[in-house]
């Protein structure tokens, strides 16, 4: 069967300041805002857009995993473990904070970051083969 669906185009945010959380997004993962008004910022960065939406107070992305623990709804790729390392040590620098780096049992290690808002993301050291030209 082919798949009709051919990528992941928008992600949908939720943030207390639509402003603030652009300036973070800019400052600390490189976006590019294209649209900013007073409940939504539009920004692109790996490869599609973002939508920050003014959100109601304590609304996060992700869920609540069955062990109780918050869960991240994303996954960034970057090439390799030493890109992996190099990241999390720039976002440690630029006051992010980052959780250590994890061996999960899977191909490839991961570290989990949170934004401005409490958002939660993850990191993989594995591009997926689409990008890797496979």
């Amino acid at each position: 069967m082919s798949t009709l669906i051919k990528r992941v185009g928008t992600t949908y945010l939720p943030v207390a300041d639509p402003k603030a959380a652009s300036r973070w997004y800019q400052e600390k993962l490189g976006a590019v805002q294209k649209y900013l008004d007073s409940k939504k910022a539009i920004l692109d960065f790996a490869g599609q857009s973002f939508f920050l939406i003014k959100a109601m107070q304590g609304e996060h992305a992700g869920f609540i995993a069955a062990d109780g623990h918050r869960h991240f709804s994303m996954t960034f790729e970057v090439d390799g473990l030493e890109a992996l390392e190099a990241l999390r040590e720039e976002m440690l620098s630029l006051g992010v904070e980052t959780g250590g780096i994890e061996n999960r049992g899977h191909a490839g290690r991961n570290f989990v970051f949170y934004d401005l808002d409490g958002n939660a993301f993850d990191v993989w050291s594995e591009l997926s083969l689409s990008y890797r030209g496979g």
